[in-house]
């Protein structure tokens, strides 16, 4: 297994769910139960990144490692390539981005991709996607699709149902996936990407990842068929979490 470091960027502002990171969940607040998951991975140290005192006040209080960062980043990426310019991480060194509203995240999904990253020298990123078992999830845009290569390398990812059927009787041929966000990076492709500008497809469909493949750095893709519990973007969601950490006590 290669070594690595897990970043989870938090902020405050959060448009659905407002102070999402410090939502309490079971005593503890939300971003500190996410850095729990991510310390049962076999990261050698898990790091939050956050340009709130608040939030670096929680980490603290639970002892996990937290790092104030700029205000001024628009991307958890960004974000994270800052942390890895302040521990001066050597180019090679390989970080994972954990979204900080993951709390039910497995460990063993941080692993993987991880894992992928490292045995895939040519990439500079790697993430994960699992297969769609519901038709519903292929129309629907807030379900992130990706197309792979015959490398397990990403060919585009999109908010439209792609590969689209256009003969339904080749159906049965086509296994949609969806795109689940989490990422590994080569550090020292963190500090090229905070010099890239914003890609046109990246902008129409809102997908930060097009960024990468638009300026042609290749993304290695995991395919794992154990899909993860969905992570907190709604009150209706923390009250489910908060459900299940109830009933895991």
């Amino acid at each position: 297994m290669p070594d690595f470091l897990v970043v989870i960027p938090a902020r405050l502002g959060s448009t659905r769910l407002p102070r999402k990171p410090l939502a309490d969940i079971g005593g503890k607040p939300m971003v500190v139960r996410v850095a729990e998951r991510a310390k049962q991975s076999l990261a050698q140290n898990v790091v939050v990144a956050t340009d709130s005192p608040e939030i670096q006040a929680a980490c603290d209080e639970h002892r996990i490692e937290c790092l104030l960062t700029s205000p001024n980043h628009l991307t958890g990426t960004d974000r994270i390539a800052e942390v890895a310019q302040l521990l001066k991480l050597p180019g090679s060194a390989l970080v994972v981005n954990v979204q900080g509203d993951e709390p039910l995240i497995p460990p063993e999904l941080i692993n993987e991709v991880a894992n992928a990253l490292a045995n895939n020298p040519n990439c500079a990123i790697s993430t994960i996607a699992t297969p769609i078992t519901h038709s519903s999830e292929i129309e629907n845009p807030n379900v992130v699709k990706v197309v792979l290569n015959r490398a397990n390398e990403a060919l585009y990812f999109s908010r439209a149902p792609i590969p689209f059927v256009r003969d339904e009787s080749a159906a049965s041929a086509t296994t949609h996936l969806r795109h689940l966000g989490i990422y590994a990076y080569r550090a020292d492709f963190l500090q090229a990407y905070t010099r890239l500008e914003p890609a046109p497809p990246e902008q129409v469909e809102a997908l930060e990842q097009l960024r990468a493949l638009w300026n042609g750095y290749r993304i290695a893709v995991h395919t794992t068929l154990d899909a993860p519990p969905a992570g907190v973007d709604t009150p209706e969601d923390l009250e489910r979490v908060r459900q299940i950490f109830a009933n895991s006590q």
